[in-house]
C-alpha cells in the first residue's frame, strides 16, 4: 500500500514552480545594462545607417529616411574591403590556431608534471596583454621597417630584394593580426587540453594506432570546443581590426581593411550612414559565419 501510495504520487503531475520575484529583481541591472548599452546603440546605429543628407543642411548632416541603398552603394563602393578583411582575419586565425595548438598542447598536457614551468609559459602567453595593443603594433612597425636591422640583415644576405618592402604590404597585416591575437587563441585552447585524459591517448597506442591516428581520431575531437572557442575569440575581432592595416601602423594603401573604412566615413569623410551601413554588414556577415562554423563543427552548445 505504501509502495502503491508513493508511486501514485510520483506519477502525479506536479504544478510548474513560480519564478521567484527576488530572482527577477536581481535580473533588472543585467538586463538594464544589455538595454542601454548593446540594444540602444545598435537601434541608433541601424537607424542611422538609413539616413540621408539633409537637402538645407551642411557636410555631415542627415535626416531620418528609410534610404536603404545605402547598403548597395557602400557594397559597392568596399567590397575590395570587405573580402580582404575576411580573408585577412581567416588567414590570421588559421596562423594563429597552427602556432598555438602545439604551444598549448605542450602547456597543458607535457608540463604537467612540471607545475612551475606550466605557470612560467602560461604567464609568458598572457603577458602581451601588459602592454597596450597599439605599442606593440607600433613597436612591430619599427621591426619591420626598411631601416631595421632584420630587413636590412635580410637584404643584405639577398633574401629580400633591395628595393622590397616588408611594411605596408598583406603580409605585415597578417603577421601583426596573428601576433596580437595569439593569445586568444591560446588560451582556450589550454584551457580545453588540460583537461584531457591522457589515459585515452595510451587506449589509442594500445590499440595500435600511430601517432597521427591518435591524434586525429582521439585528441583533436577531444579538445574541438577549445579550437571553436579560440578561432572565434580570434576571427571575430581580426575582421573589425583597423590598427594593424592602419597606413600608420603596418598597412598601406592597398591593405585597408572594413575597420579603416568606417573609421575613415565616420570621422574625416563625416558620412555616418556609409559607416553605420558597413558596421551593420561587418556585424551581419560575422553572425552568419559563426553560425555556420558552429553547427558545422558541431559545438553549438558554446553559443
Amino acid at each position: 500500500m505504501a509502495f502503491a501510495a508513493f508511486a501514485t504520487a510520483e506519477a502525479q503531475p506536479q504544478a510548474p514552480r513560480r519564478r521567484s520575484p527576488i530572482a527577477l529583481f536581481l535580473l533588472l541591472p543585467g538586463i538594464a545594462y544589455l538595454v542601454l548599452f548593446f540594444l540602444t546603440p545598435l537601434v541608433s546605429l541601424l537607424l542611422t545607417s538609413l539616413q540621408q543628407p539633409s537637402e538645407f543642411g551642411d557636410i555631415g548632416v542627415y535626416e531620418f529616411a528609410f534610404n536603404w541603398q545605402n547598403y548597395v552603394a557602400v557594397i559597392e563602393a568596399y567590397w575590395p574591403h570587405i573580402l580582404r578583411s575576411f580573408g585577412y582575419a581567416l588567414a590570421a586565425t588559421v596562423f594563429a590556431l597552427l602556432f598555438s595548438y602545439p604551444l598549448a598542447y605542450f602547456i597543458g598536457v607535457k608540463a604537467r608534471r612540471w607545475p612551475l614551468l606550466q605557470s612560467l609559459m602560461l604567464v609568458l602567453v598572457i603577458a602581451p596583454f601588459f602592454i597596450s595593443f597599439l605599442l606593440r603594433t607600433l613597436a612591430w612597425k619599427q621591426i619591420l621597417s626598411d631601416e631595421s636591422f632584420i630587413i636590412t640583415s635580410l637584404k643584405a644576405l639577398s633574401l629580400l630584394a633591395p628595393d622590397a618592402h616588408f611594411a605596408g604590404t598583406p603580409f605585415a597585416v597578417i603577421f601583426g593580426l596573428t601576433y596580437n591575437f595569439i593569445p586568444f587563441m591560446t588560451l582556450p585552447l589550454y584551457t580545453a587540453l588540460e583537461r584531457l585524459d591522457t589515459r585515452y591517448l595510451e587506449a589509442g597506442s594500445d590499440l595500435y594506432a600511430n601517432p597521427f591516428t591518435v591524434f586525429r581520431k582521439v585528441t583533436i575531437p577531444l579538445s574541438m570546443p577549445g579550437i571553436v572557442a579560440g578561432t572565434l575569440l580570434t576571427f571575430i575581432p581580426a575582421a573589425g581590426d583597423y590598427i594593424n592595416a592602419s597606413r600608420d601602423f603596418l598597412g598601406g594603401p592597398d591593405t585597408q581593411m572594413m575597420g579603416n573604412v568606417i573609421e575613415a566615413n565616420f570621422l574625416v569623410l563625416l558620412n555616418y550612414p556609409a559607416a553605420a551601413a558597413l558596421s551593420i554588414i561587418l556585424m551581419a556577415v560575422i553572425l552568419v559565419l559563426v553560425g555556420v562554423y558552429v553547427k558545422r563543427s558541431g559545438t553549438e552548445d558554446l553559443l
